[in-house]
């Protein structure tokens, strides 16, 4: 199981990401309602730390053309898209920006769960999440076992230490944000806690 750490705004947070091997690192790009939205000139700092092994994911709601161009010029690794996409739209976005893609699905249902077959050919990653944008909402990530794709999958949505032993049939990430923070700031205690609970998992399958 691989772990993404979203919603980064400081240097202290990345660097200690980076440093104890999380597989991904996010930030938020063009969505100031969130309490993770970083500037530009934030994100050019950050991302200009040095990454090691670790991915940087920028994370886009609805963004325009302008604003893939601007970001794609940002040492990210990945666009995470939220909004309506074709598999040729993700197709484009990947050619056009030199990005690799996280399709974003929003489950409001069990329903929504199955969105991915609309999407799966165009991502190079599949996430489901919550439908809360900046907040931190459940759904039953049971409704992953009938999920069956060879991209990778990626689940968010209010997920805690406690849930993950649950989780490590039914994904190959875990996103995650919230749980990570304390009044709405990161904790690096808390950040070092989900990284090591996610080792000890690996290390047992």
């Amino acid at each position: 199981m691989k772990l993404k750490v979203c919603g980064i705004s400081k240097s202290t947070e990345l660097e200690v990401s980076i440093n104890n091997k999380v597989d991904y690192c996010g930030f938020i790009l063009n969505y100031p309602k969130s309490h993770r939205f970083i500037s530009i000139e934030q994100a050019k700092d950050l991302v200009s730390i040095a990454k090691k092994d670790c991915e940087f994911v920028g994370v886009l709601v609805d963004p325009s053309k302008k604003e893939l161009e601007i970001f794609s010029k940002l040492n990210l690794d990945y666009f995470q898209l939220y909004g309506n996409y074709t598999n040729q739209d993700l197709i484009n976005v990947r050619k056009d920006f030199g990005k690799k893609i996280i399709s974003s699905i929003q489950v409001k249902n069990e329903r929504d769960v199955e969105k991915y077959k609309n999407i799966e050919e165009g991502s190079d990653i599949i996430l489901w999440d919550s439908s809360g944008y900046e907040q931190s909402k459940s759904w039953d990530f049971k409704w992953m076992k009938s999920v069956t794709t060879p991209v990778e999958k990626m689940i968010a949505g209010n997920i805690s230490v406690k849930k993950l032993k649950d989780l490590v049939n039914l994904a190959d990430i875990v996103d995650v944000s919230g749980a990570l923070e304390t009044n709405k700031v990161k904790d690096i205690n808390k950040i070092i806690e989900f990284i090591t609970e996610i080792k000890k998992i690996n290390n047992a399958n």
